[in-house]
């Protein structure tokens, strides 16, 4: 089932994707793809593919339609592993990728292959970093980066990134000139920099808002997230009123989402996101969300039980005791 959005809210997420997806295929057809230098994830791997073939077997497939097929399989993975919301946008910007890739002509605006690794890298960026920021993503990497790192939960999806864009820049380097590989290096490490300009890439954000509205608050961030948290007595240092402090820790892809609950609930509370590299103890993610959201509405099922693990099985269904529907 699919969540529900308001008329604003589905307007204004269709017009970031309309803007991500335009910014990328811009980036791609008059920077990287007459330089020959590859962009990130599946983008990239669509664009070394359409190069092999054309080159080995001279049959040319267009790099816009490799992206949409290659994201299918990886869309129905997201849609049933991932979330629905997520997946549902990331693929309309997807398909919208594909269709300015095929509408724009490829078009080099500068012979340096340099200027075209660096602008080609920053333009795709901010396409990027604009969906990030509102919790939708531009392509099929990040889907599966969040589904290994489920299955993997010692392991972070930024390692993950790192194993499938290097080995497109391998297959690049070994079929073509390494100097091509080098300069999507250089790509990357510009894509990378501008999108932490406008969307951090941590994994994990400590967010502390101060509010005198802390019981809803409370209430609310339990019902939709499940996340603990600490609630701190605090009061204003100029007028002395007394306020509360909650202190949690969240996903970055839940970051949208939970700004917009916050201000919904209290739009004068004082919010700070601070960057969190490590944490020790309990971090749900999103399955085991669901998992716990299930068991406050009586669910008990082996599978519940297999995504919690006995031990926080057993905890949540103490807590949630006298107040589960049987």
């Amino acid at each position: 089932m699919l969540p529900a959005f308001s008329i604003g809210e589905l307007i204004k997420k269709s017009c970031i994707s309309v803007c991500a997806a335009f910014l990328c295929a811009l980036s791609m057809n008059l920077f990287l793809v007459p330089a020959h230098v590859y962009a990130a994830g599946i983008n990239g791997a669509a664009q070394l593919i359409s190069d092999i073939l054309f080159d080995g077997l001279n049959l040319h497939l267009s790099i816009g339609l490799l992206i949409l097929v290659l994201n299918l399989p990886i869309a129905v993975l997201g849609w049933y592993k991932v979330g629905k919301s997520f997946t549902l946008f990331s693929f309309i910007t997807v398909m919208l990728t594909s269709l300015f890739l095929t509408v724009l002509p490829v078009h080099p605006l500068s012979s340096d292959i340099l200027l075209n690794s660096i602008f080609g890298g920053m333009i795709s960026a901010i396409g990027v970093g604009i969906a990030l920021k509102y919790g939708i993503s531009t392509g099929g990497l990040d889907i599966i980066a969040i589904f290994l790192t489920r299955r993997n939960r010692n392991a972070s999806s930024g390692k993950y990134f790192l194993i499938l864009n290097g080995i497109i820049i391998v297959i690049a380097g070994a079929v073509y000139e390494w100097q091509y590989a080098l300069y999507t290096l250089i790509s990357r490490f510009v894509n990378s920099y501008v999108i932490d300009m406008i969307h951090t890439k941590y994994q994990k954000l400590t967010v502390m808002t101060i509010t005198d509205q802390s019981d809803r608050l409370v209430e609310a961030i339990q019902d939709q997230f499940d996340r603990g948290m600490t609630v701190i007595p605090s009061y204003g240092g100029f007028t002395g009123t007394k306020k509360s402090t909650l202190m949690m820790v969240i996903s970055h892809y839940e970051l949208y989402k939970m700004e917009r609950l916050i201000k919904s609930i209290d739009p004068n509370a004082f919010t700070n996101i601070l960057e969190t590299n490590k944490i020790i103890g309990t971090f749900h993610t999103e399955e085991q969300q669901r998992a716990i959201q299930a068991m406050k509405h009586g669910e008990h099922t082996l599978k519940v039980e297999q995504t919690l693990g006995s031990q926080d099985y057993e905890r949540f269904q103490k807590l949630f005791g006298t107040s589960i529907v049987k």
